[in-house]
């Protein structure tokens, strides 16, 4: 009896003929959440197993595992020969002591002496036997014995099911540049992103020295927490802080935050097609701080040329927001106290709803180009 940990997976069942790009780009992903470990993986026939880890380090591959996108569920089990005793003592072992139960058996091996039901019922007999504190209740049960019997001539047998982080790979579809802050919302959509299969490269925004360099770490720590589900990340840090300078010295104060997001998603797309990212991701989420409106995202949108901008936190309140970030590992870091860049200079009365000409008549009395090329020109890479 060998202890084995099933993948299966989520949606890639859904793809064609290009699946079999699909479970490569999977299963490239789940040796990099292994790596460190010992184990061997293997594909079965619409899933994988996880074989030959030490059984000490259990806990450690299924942790690993819930953070692989494209998972949609994972079962430790016991592998043994296809005998009916080897079957039986399996099944004794995932089996509760007390309690209503029912054994489930999928026969993918057709040339087994006995079908499904057969190999249901004589199993929870011998179980019955076994021990008179269990009592069969075939539709409503409190635990369930499966057995899965394959074509190699091996057997899984477990009793639970563990959800899986569902999605797609990461890297089945594209990659995308996240303006990742140290706040709640921006960790969020990257994850939500992540999810659809995207890989992440991240730009983070820095205002030092009217900013200290905690907010620096933190956004490392947040990238840090993100990394397992992407596969790692690239941060980019860029600092505006002459930009703001310009802004506070130059321009009506009341368009700061609405000036220094254009620049932002500027930069945003120079640094993306630079790195091959086809798309820009924020944490905006519609009328939740005053620059996040329509006008002030119409704003920043008409300054971006070639690349589309994703929000997918746009519908959402904070509520569901801090939901997804505790669920995600990243909140009790959000929380933390940090200086955002956009603080820095902030207006008393900063304008809420943006019209486009006065923006750029504000716009006007600054070097943008040369702004933007001095950010450029001292672009700080961590590798996550």
């Amino acid at each position: 009896m060998e202890k084995v940990i099933i993948i299966r997976y989520a949606e890639i069942h859904l793809k064609g003929k290009n699946r079999g790009w699909f479970e490569k780009v999977f299963a490239v992903n789940i040796e990099k959440n292994l790596k460190g470990i010992r184990h061997e993986l293997r594909r079965l026939s619409g899933r994988y197993l996880v074989e030959n880890f030490n059984e000490e380090d259990t806990d450690t591959v299924v942790n690993r595992l819930m953070k692989v996108f494209g998972i949609h569920s994972i079962s430790i089990a016991q592998k043994v020969s296809s005998d009916m005793q080897n079957i039986y003592e399996a099944a004794l072992s995932v089996c509760p002591e007390t309690g209503t139960f029912k054994v489930e058996t999928h026969r993918a091996d057709k040339t087994f002496s006995l079908n499904s039901m057969q190999i249901s019922a004589e199993i929870g007999g011998k179980l019955l036997e076994n021990n008179k504190n269990l009592k069969v209740d075939v539709h409503n049960p409190q635990s369930t014995v499966y057995i899965d019997l394959r074509e190699n001539g091996t057997a899984l047998v477990f009793g639970k099911f563990f959800k899986g982080a569902g999605g797609m790979p990461v890297g089945t579809a594209g990659k995308g540049m996240l303006l990742l802050s140290g706040g709640i919302d921006s960790p969020v959509a990257g994850h939500m992103i992540a999810k659809r299969g995207m890989s992440l490269e991240c730009i983070h925004f820095h205002s030092y020295p009217y900013t200290n360099m905690m907010a620096k770490e933190k956004v490392i720590e947040l990238a840090k927490i993100l990394s397992p589900y992407t596969c790692g990340i690239k941060l980019n840090i860029v600092s505006v802080t002459h930009i703001q300078e310009e802004i506070h010295k130059n321009c009506n104060a009341d368009y700061m935050v609405t000036l220094l997001r254009r620049f932002m998603m500027r930069l945003s797309e120079r640094i993306a097609i630079k790195n091959g990212a086809q798309c820009i991701i924020t944490g905006e989420s519609l009328a939740q701080v005053a620059s996040q409106t329509i006008e002030g995202m119409t704003s920043s949108n008409s300054v971006i040329g070639k690349l589309p901008v994703l929000r997918p936190l746009c519908g959402f309140d904070k509520d569901e927001i801090i939901e997804r970030s505790r669920a995600i590992g990243t909140y009790a870091t959000s929380i933390e106290p940090y200086e955002d860049c956009c603080t820095v200079f902030l207006p008393e009365h900063p304008v809420t709803r943006p019209k486009l000409a006065e923006v750029e008549a504000e716009e006007s009395k600054l070097n943008v180009a040369l702004l933007i090329d001095e950010a450029l020109s001292n672009i700080e890479v961590i590798k996550v």
